[in-house]
Order: C-alpha cells, then sequence, then structure tokens
C-alpha cells in the first residue's frame, strides 16, 4: 500500500490523482489532502477518502472547510496556508508527496518532504524551474525519487528508463501549440483572455491554459528537463504536433527514436508515478491507431511566441533568471486574466524583468535566495504591468 499525500487537490490534476486513487484502492491510500480555495470540493474529497489531515489556503477557507462536515467527518488535522502544506508533505505516515500546488507555492513544500525522505511526483514544474539545483541536489543527497508528472516529462522518463545518458543526443518535448498557432501576429495581439483559455486538446487550470496559450508552459518544461535529466538546454528542442498524441521523444547516438504515445488524459503520467516502477492496468481509454489520421509536426515560431525563446535564455543564461522568468510570468499572466494588460505585454513584462535581474538580484545558492529574486521580480513585474497597462 502506497500512502500519498496530494497537494493541491482540488484542482484539475489533483482530482485526476483521486480518480486513479479510486480505481486502485487495495494499493493506494490518501493521507493528506491540501486544496486552494474550493471548500465544497475538499469537503466531498475528505468525505470519500478520510484522510488524516486537510487543509486550505486560507484561514478563511478553512473555517468555512469545517464549518461544512460534522465532526465525525472531520480530519484529525485541519490547517490552512504554508502549514498545511508543509505538515501534509512531511507527515510521518506519507510515502509520496503529489506536488500538484500551482506556481511557485509548493516550493518549500517540495523541499521539506524530500528533507524527510519521501518520494516526489512532481506537478509543479514551476518548483525545478526556480530551483532546479536545490531540488536535485537535496534529492541526491536523501536517496529520493522525483517522478514527473507532466505528461512530456512522464513521456521521456518512461523512453529513457534503464538508459545511460551517454546513448541520449537529444530530448524532444512536444508541444501542441496552443489555440494561436495558425494565427498571425497582429491577431495573436488582439485575443482575449476567453480566446486563450479555450485549449484545443487538455483541459487544465486557467494559469497553465495560459502559459500553453504564449508557448512559456513549454519554455518552463524545458528547464525542467534540464534539472530532472541532467541534459543542456541545446539538447532539448521543442516541436509542436498538434494531435497531442506522441507526447515526447528521445533521439539516441545512432539515431534511433523512441516515443511515448497516449491518449490526452492526465490520469495516464499520474499513475504511472503512482505505480512506478511497476505498471498496473489503467481505466481509460486505448490509443486507436486506426482512428488517429495524419500525425503533424512542425518548428515553433519563435517570434509570434517570445515566451518560449525567453525561457531558453533564461536557462543559458542561469543565475537568478529562471527564478525571474517564473515570477513576472505568473504575475503577467494574472494581468492577462484581469484585463489588465493585453497578450502581447506577458512576454514584454518578462524580457523587462530579465534585462534587470542581473543588477538586482543574486545567482541563488539557498532557498533565501530564491525567495529574494521572487519576491523582486514580482515587485519589478508589478510596477512594470501597471505602467503598461496605463500607456
Amino acid at each position: 500500500m502506497k500512502r500519498l499525500a496530494i497537494l493541491g487537490s482540488t484542482g484539475s490534476i489533483g482530482q485526476s490523482a483521486l480518480a486513479v486513487v479510486e480505481a486502485h484502492r487495495d494499493r493506494l491510500d490518501v493521507v493528506a489532502l491540501v486544496g486552494g480555495g474550493n471548500v465544497a470540493k475538499l469537503a466531498e474529497q475528505v468525505r470519500a477518502h478520510r484522510p488524516r489531515l486537510a487543509g486550505l489556503a486560507t484561514a478563511g477557507a478553512l473555517a468555512a472547510f469545517e464549518s461544512e462536515l460534522s465532526p465525525g467527518e472531520r480530519p484529525a488535522a485541519c490547517l490552512a496556508g504554508a502549514e498545511a502544506l508543509l505538515a501534509a508533505a512531511t507527515h510521518p505516515d506519507v510515502d509520496m508527496v503529489l506536488c500538484a500546488t500551482s506556481g511557485a507555492a509548493g516550493l518549500e513544500a517540495a523541499l521539506a518532504a524530500i528533507d524527510a525522505g519521501k518520494s516526489i511526483a512532481l506537478a509543479n514544474k514551476e518548483v525545478l524551474v526556480m530551483a532546479g539545483a536545490l531540488m536535485v541536489d537535496a534529492a541526491r543527497r536523501r536517496g529520493v525519487s522525483i517522478l514527473p508528472v507532466d505528461s512530456e516529462h512522464n513521456a521521456l522518463h518512461q523512453c529513457l528508463h534503464g538508459r545511460d545518458l551517454a546513448e541520449v543526443r537529444r530530448l524532444i518535448l512536444t508541444a501542441s501549440g496552443g489555440p494561436f498557432r495558425e494565427l498571425d501576429a497582429e491577431a495573436i495581439a488582439r485575443v482575449t483572455p476567453a480566446d486563450a483559455l479555450k485549449h484545443p486538446t487538455w483541459r487544465m487550470g486557467r494559469k497553465i491554459t495560459v502559459d500553453s496559450a504564449t508557448l512559456m508552459n513549454k519554455g518552463l518544461e524545458v528547464i525542467e528537463a534540464r534539472w530532472l535529466f541532467g541534459t543542456d538546454a541545446d539538447d532539448i528542442q521543442v516541436i509542436v504536433h498538434p494531435q497531442s498524441v506522441v507526447h515526447s521523444m528521445v533521439e539516441l547516438r545512432d539515431g534511433s527514436v523512441i516515443a511515448q504515445l497516449g491518449v490526452t488524459d492526465m490520469r495516464l503520467p499520474i499513475q504511472y508515478a503512482f505505480s512506478y516502477p511497476d505498471r498496473w492496468e489503467a481505466a481509460t481509454p486505448v490509443l486507436d491507431f486506426a482512428s488517429l489520421g495524419a500525425l503533424e509536426f512542425h518548428p515553433p515560431d519563435l517570434a509570434r511566441f517570445r515566451c518560449l525563446d525567453l525561457a531558453y535564455r533564461a536557462l543559458r543564461h542561469g543565475r537568478a533568471w529562471p527564478v525571474v522568468l517564473n515570477a513576472a510570468n505568473e504575475l503577467a499572466v494574472e494581468a492577462f486574466l484581469d484585463h489588465r494588460l493585453p497578450f502581447g505585454g506577458i512576454p514584454q513584462v518578462i524580457e523587462a524583468a530579465l534585462d534587470r535581474a542581473d543588477d538586482e538580484t543574486s545567482a541563488p545558492a539557498s532557498l533565501d535566495d530564491v525567495r529574494a529574486a521572487d519576491y523582486w521580480a514580482r515587485a519589478f513585474a508589478a510596477e512594470t504591468i501597471s505602467t503598461l497597462g496605463s500607456s
């Protein structure tokens, strides 16, 4: 029996993870659930899975949650905010922590889980973008596994399983291209939040859906892949594949290419992380090759989708640039969704922050350094957004 803590249980990844649990109740046990602000959803999950610990992002949400449940339904521990994340991540009964909180909020909890010797199922790519070296070094010291849940990195993990990295020429991350891949630059400049949230193949949270539309999601994945698999930026390629059937590929030194294919269902990579190194039956549709039709592959247009290029620049430059890239992007996406920034303003905010980063931040050698760079970048991005929005 594998005992789980799910951070971000009320989001799309968390809900898919609990669907995997329901399909394998004889193998998986939920010890802790921490959600965002969806009180009703967390109450429903607690009734179904009876965790020992539950938490929400704020004290107000927690109070509403506790009033939603009868005394007999409440978990032994109910907590709020960072305390809830840390307690769930380090709970003594937990074997594996699924990190599915959005943005930077899960970094401290992920590091705490590693320090406590827990295996990590990582769905929050920002954790490795912000503190890849710290995470990888901590996991190596503690002998802890970091198993990727992102479909692309999960695919790479499967393709690389049992292989020496010396055999690998390059990693190839596939991208759907988002909803705007066929629009010209002028049309892209006029898109609205409603347009950006209409992803053609995946159903995800609002922030990651916008990141997919800008291709920043793929840029963050390039940085994540560097830390997960120990490769350089020049050995990681992005290719646009609108059908989202091939989730990623590995090209070997002899020219052979190994690809992982599957239906677009996040339950598959989540179950892989939960079951690894075993393979379990999955309650998901099988891939019907006869009905697939043509599979297309195109190079990304870095002129129209500048966020991907900025992510490569940040990875190659190093220092605090990946932290700044992530923080500025979070603020810019939030402003876009709030109609305070045009779609084209997202890369403008990020590039402005990167251009100033070396003057204002230092290369992160600790969690405090990461926090400092993140804090500066958010303040700078907020000021830049205000200036752009009023111009």
